[in-house]
């Protein structure tokens, strides 16, 4: 296990956070762990990700929806999308090649060192954005499907 996810692991114990499933990425170079969880939005649990390895980065990601993009409404999704992208600094959305909808966030862990306090701050931002926008964007989804 790399130290960054041990040092994560530590953290959690530390504050007696349990909702992370952790899963240990088998024959990765980079000895990736991901630590599993959800956060709800609008009634909807949202898979969530921290992905911590040997990098110098940490990446928290969110799934908004699963085949969310179709020809209906591929372009309203990518400028509303887009233009959210040219606000917020922290977090990026992109859509994957089967269409579904994703929100990342890339931590930079300063000579390999994680800060747990800065993920979760980063998971409230996150959080507060979707509590905000999460219904708008589904609402682009959905209209056309």
């Amino acid at each position: 296990m790399n130290k960054k996810a041990e040092a994560f692991i530590k953290y959690l114990d530390d504050k007696k956070i349990t909702c992370f499933a952790i899963e240990q990425i088998s024959e990765d170079k980079l000895n990736t762990v991901a630590f599993r969880s959800h956060i709800v939005v609008e009634g909807q649990r949202l898979p969530t990700l921290v992905i911590l390895d040997s990098s110098i980065y940490g990446m928290l990601r969110v799934q908004l929806a699963a085949n969310a993009v179709n020809e209906t409404n591929e372009v309203a999704i990518l400028r509303e999308i887009n233009k959210v992208n040219r606000q917020y600094k922290v977090f990026k959305y992109y859509l994957t090649d089967d269409g579904s909808l994703y929100l990342d966030s890339c931590l930079l862990c300063q000579n390999g060192r994680l800060e747990g306090d800065m993920i979760y701050t980063v998971l409230d931002v996150i959080i507060k954005h979707l509590e905000k926008e999460y219904k708008k964007i589904m609402q682009l989804i959905w209209q056309a499907n």
